[in-house]
C-alpha cells in the first residue's frame, strides 16, 4: 500500500472531502485525489487558499472541485448537518472523508498548559472531527464503498514530553477511529488512520524549527497512501493505523 499506483481514473465518480485542502498535506491529496478523477470538496478556513487550490485542479483539467470555507474551531453541529444536506443534494453521496486539519497548539510543560489552549486542540483535532464525521455518515452510507480516513501521529500512540494537548488529542483520534472501525465492520464504510510522519511541512517547521526540511520526505511522496486509502483497492483495510513513514 506504501507503493501503491493508482490506476488512471481509479478514482473516478467518486467525491472526496478534504479537510484543511489549503496548504500542506491537505493540498497535495486534494490535487492527488483530483488527478485520478475524484470530485474533490476543498473544505478549510481560508479562501484565498482554498481558491488557489480550486484554480490548481482546473488548469489541470481535472474535475472541478467544491469550495467550503470553515473555520472547524468555530463552527457548530448545525453547520456539519448544513454541509452534509449540501453534500447529498449536489452529490447524492459522499465516497471518502480525509480529516487531515489540526492545530498543534504549543509545546510546553505539561503544568503550564493553559485551558484554553488545551480546548481550542482538543475541540479542532477531536470535538470538530466527531461532528463533522457524524453529521456526513449518512450521505457516506450512500456510496457503494466508502472511506474514513484520519490523520494520526506518532505522539498520539506513546506520548511525549511537552506536546501534551496534540499527543492526547491524536490519542483520541486513534480512539475514535477503532470505535467507528468496529461499529462499521460489516458495512460497506471503512475507518482507518494515516501518521504522516516526518513530512516537509508547515507544522513540522514550527514544532522543529532546528530541523533541515529538505531532510524530509514532501507530502508527495506520501499520496500513494493516502490514495490507496480512498480507492476501492483498500475497501477490505478497516481499524488500521497505518505509518506512512514506517522507518522512521
Amino acid at each position: 500500500m506504501l507503493e501503491f499506483q493508482c490506476p488512471d481514473n481509479g478514482l473516478k465518480n467518486k467525491t472526496i472531502l478534504v479537510t484543511g485542502a489549503g496548504s500542506g498535506i491537505g493540498r497535495v491529496a486534494a490535487l492527488s485525489y483530483a488527478r485520478y478523477g475524484a470530485t474533490v470538496i476543498l473544505l478549510g478556513r481560508t479562501t484565498e487558499k482554498l481558491t488557489a487550490v480550486y484554480d490548481e485542479i482546473v488548469a489541470a483539467g481535472y474535475p472541478e472541485p467544491a469550495i467550503v470555507p470553515l473555520d472547524m474551531h468555530g463552527a457548530t453541529e448545525q453547520n456539519y448537518q448544513d454541509l452534509a444536506q449540501t453534500i447529498e443534494q449536489q452529490f447524492g453521496q459522499l465516497d471518502g472523508l480525509l480529516h487531515n486539519a489540526s492545530v498543534l497548539g504549543a509545546l510546553t510543560p505539561f503544568e503550564q498548559i493553559s485551558q484554553e489552549m488545551f480546548t481550542e486542540v482538543m475541540h479542532t483535532n477531536v470535538t470538530a472531527q466527531f461532528l463533522m464525521t457524524k453529521a456526513l455518515l449518512p450521505v457516506m452510507k450512500k456510496a457503494s464503498s466508502s472511506s474514513v480516513v484520519f490523520t494520526s501521529s506518532g505522539v498520539g500512540r506513546q506520548g511525549r514530553a511537552f506536546w501534551g494537548p496534540y499527543a492526547i488529542s491524536k490519542f483520541a483520534t486513534e480512539g475514535m477511529m477503532e470505535t467507528l472501525a468496529d461499529e462499521v465492520a460489516d458495512s460497506n464504510l471503512r475507518s482507518n488512520c494515516i501518521n504522516p510522519g516526518a513530512t516537509r511541512t508547515k507544522m513540522r517547521a514550527t514544532a522543529f524549527p532546528a530541523e533541515d526540511p529538505m531532510s524530509l520526505k514532501t507530502a508527495e511522496e506520501l499520496m500513494p497512501l493516502y490514495l490507496y486509502l480512498m480507492s476501492d483497492a483498500s475497501r477490505h483495510i478497516n481499524g488500521q493505523s497505518i505509518d506512512a513513514q514506517p522507518k522512521r
